[in-house]
Order: structure tokens, then sequence, then C-alpha cells
């Protein structure tokens, strides 16, 4: 059960994270930080798809990983969820065409060693 509640918080916390970045690309960059800015922000963000798409995923992940403790040691599950860095980073690569350095793709690969060591 334990490795089904990673899997589902992996997944969540990568589609969240794909999510919002491209929400906020379509929305654009946050020059006004000012309370009444700050307000028409919060609502432009409301009636963005893929923003509220992105929070239902973080709600999932969030209570995926509220399971994920109640079942599993700290030491377990926060370092095993970390598979979604490596995950998000495929993502960037194919979906929203990032350029990826050879230092992130050594940083992907080194948390994939961790990771695959937490199994055993």
């Amino acid at each position: 059960m334990k490795w089904v509640l990673v899997g589902v918080i992996v997944a969540c916390n990568a589609c969240s994270d794909l999510l919002n970045t491209s929400g906020m690309r379509v929305h654009g960059e946050v020059h006004d930080f000012r309370p009444q800015a700050l307000r028409r922000m919060a609502a432009s963000l409301a009636r963005n798809p893929r923003i509220m798409l992105a929070m239902v995923a973080m709600t999932v992940a969030f209570f995926a990983l509220m399971a994920l403790l109640s079942i599993a040691k700290l030491s377990f599950a926060i370092p095993a969820t970390a598979a979604s860095y490596v995950i998000e980073i495929v993502l960037a690569k194919y979906l929203l065409r990032e350029q990826i350095n050879w230092r992130r793709w050594a940083g992907a690969v080194l948390v994939t060693a961790g990771v695959v060591f937490l199994a055993q």
C-alpha cells in the first residue's frame, strides 16, 4: 500500500507542478505585489482551469502524503516521494520544451539512485 501512495503522490506532484507552470505562463509574470493587485491576480488565477486542476492535484497529493505518513516512517516517505523531481525534469524537457543542462540530468540521476536505495 505504501508504494501505491508514493505513486499517487509522485504523479499528483508532477501533474500539479506541470499545470501550475503552464497556467502561470498563460497568466504572465507577476510584477505588482500590492494587496489590490494580488486580489485581482487571485481572481484571475481562480478562472484559470490549469491552476484549478493543479490545486486539485496538490490536494490529492497532500492527503495521500498524510495517509503515507500514517503507515510509513518519515525517513522513507519524504525521500521516496522525491521521485517526482525526476518525472518533472522529463516532463519539462518533453512537454514544456525546456532546455535541461547536464547538471540537472546528473541531479536527476542522483535522486533516482536515492529512491532505488530506499526501495531495497
